[in-house]
């Protein structure tokens, strides 16, 4: 039963894409490349807890419905939907891009031109690119044996391309927001590709929130990362309020660049946020955080991949959890250096805080160590709210929920800390509050 159950998905999936296949943006190579990135994942179907990588998320048990995939999108969505459902993140002044159920929104969009950096709906651009590079462009970002980027790869209806010429460095973050909006089921599929060329400086949100009264839905998220040789990317995630969320992201940094990325997942029922990282130049630095709040029955998974292939580069993972209620947090952070890659400094924390006895974390670092001259290390922790601290509040007149969401802020507070532009800064502290307060 448990076989047949499992091929459900694939199989309806398979049958949909079959269907809507001719009107898929992309020409003759882009569907031959679609057709062979399905098979992939009707030969694969989706990970389960047989596969390493996904032993605490088992998708084949929790995606058995395939929902219609959202080919078009004509929903009504005003701004103030939009800022709604952005929060403390609409008052940052940014570029936006926005797409609606996977499908650019121009009318919600800022057109304005941005110094040196390019900015494109995907659907359009790969329709008048030569066959080669549109093929290119949705090639899935992830090993070959990931079926959910290869399911990515076939059914990409939008998304959006971000290059950023030499030296460029516009002087506001690039905000790209996907909303889901109305209240019909649907799956999302959106792909993604950043390029910043050497020694530019860009700073990118992404936002994947839900509108007010709209029901959400399946999203499959896939982006390509692209950093060139003295070039710096900084990258914030944000995803709130989803359903299932799948997202693949593949960075590569050339030598001496620096990749900073922050995650931010709060009010999701399942986010599974899986990042496969390439050291491509020397001397380049890569630091990755965020925090996971989680309460009910949600659960959130972050996966790492962090690979060091030439000498002299350094890594750093830290990670928050919250948890509450009967919620569910995975971290899995594996650091490969390899044998060539000498005077490697890699370091990785993974800590969880505990306010409920039936949450649960599982945490697995990973080293797997190849070169000899090496600072590596990992480490993870978990643990209670301290009663001390609490009575030391309290005493001082601070009520019980005051005091426990002190304790927390202080918690998280280092991670999101790291993340340096201060109005983006301000604004994760003020929707972690906010999941504090119960909102």
């Amino acid at each position: 039963l448990e076989k047949l159950v499992s091929e459900i998905y694939p199989i309806a999936l398979a049958e949909e894409f079959d269907r809507i296949s001719t009107r898929l943006p992309g020409g003759r190579a882009v569907a031959a490349a679609r057709r062979a990135a399905m098979a992939k994942f009707r030969d694969r179907g989706l990970p389960h807890r047989r596969v390493e990588e996904w032993k605490y998320t088992d998708l084949r048990n929790i995606m058995k419905d395939a929902w219609p995939l959202s080919l078009r999108d004509d929903t009504d969505v005003s701004l103030a939907d939009l800022n709604a459902a952005l929060g403390p993140l609409a008052r940052v002044d940014a570029y936006r891009f926005v797409l609606v159920n996977g499908h650019y929104r121009a009318s919600l969009s800022h057109g304005e031109a941005i110094a040196g950096v390019d900015v494109r709906s995907l659907a359009t651009t790969i329709k008048a690119m030569p066959d080669d590079a549109a093929v290119r462009m949705l090639k899935a970002p992830a090993p070959d044996n990931e079926s959910v980027a290869s399911l990515n790869a076939a059914l990409a209806t939008d998304g959006v391309i971000v290059s950023a010429d030499k030296t460029a460095k516009p002087g506001r973050p690039i905000l790209i927001v996907h909303l889901e909006a109305g209240e019909a089921q649907k799956h999302t599929v959106v792909r993604n590709t950043f390029g910043i060329l050497d020694a530019a400086d860009v700073t990118i949100i992404e936002a994947f929130v839900v509108a007010k009264g709209a029901r959400s839905g399946q999203v499959n998220a896939a982006t390509e990362i692209g950093i060139g040789d003295g070039a710096t990317l900084t990258h914030i995630k944000v995803t709130v309020d989803a359903d299932t969320h799948v997202s693949s992201c593949a960075p590569t940094l050339g030598a001496n660049a620096a990749y900073r990325a922050f995650h931010y997942t709060a009010g999701s029922n399942l986010v599974r946020n899986q990042v496969f990282q390439l050291f491509a130049g020397e001397n380049s630095k890569l630091d990755i955080s965020g925090i996971m709040l989680g309460r009910q029955s949600q659960h959130c998974d972050t996966s790492l991949l962090i690979d060091h292939a030439v000498p002299s580069c350094e890594s750093r993972e830290l990670f928050k959890t919250v948890l509450d209620d009967a919620s569910r947090s995975v971290f899995q952070g594996k650091v490969i250096v390899r044998q060539d890659a000498q005077k490697t400094d890699g370091k990785q924390m993974a800590q969880a805080l505990m306010l409920s006895d039936t949450a649960e974390f599982d945490s697995k670092p990973e080293l797997e160590i190849y070169a000899d001259d090496v600072v590596c290390g990992h480490g993870s922790t978990c643990a209670e709210l301290d009663e001390d601290m609490l009575f030391y509040l309290r005493a001082r007149g601070i009520p019980l929920p005051e005091a426990r969401a002190l304790l927390i802020q202080s918690f998280i507070g280092e991670a999101i800390d790291k993340v340096e532009a201060e109005p983006v800064r301000e604004a994760l502290a003020a929707m972690a509050q906010d999941w504090l307060q119960g909102g």
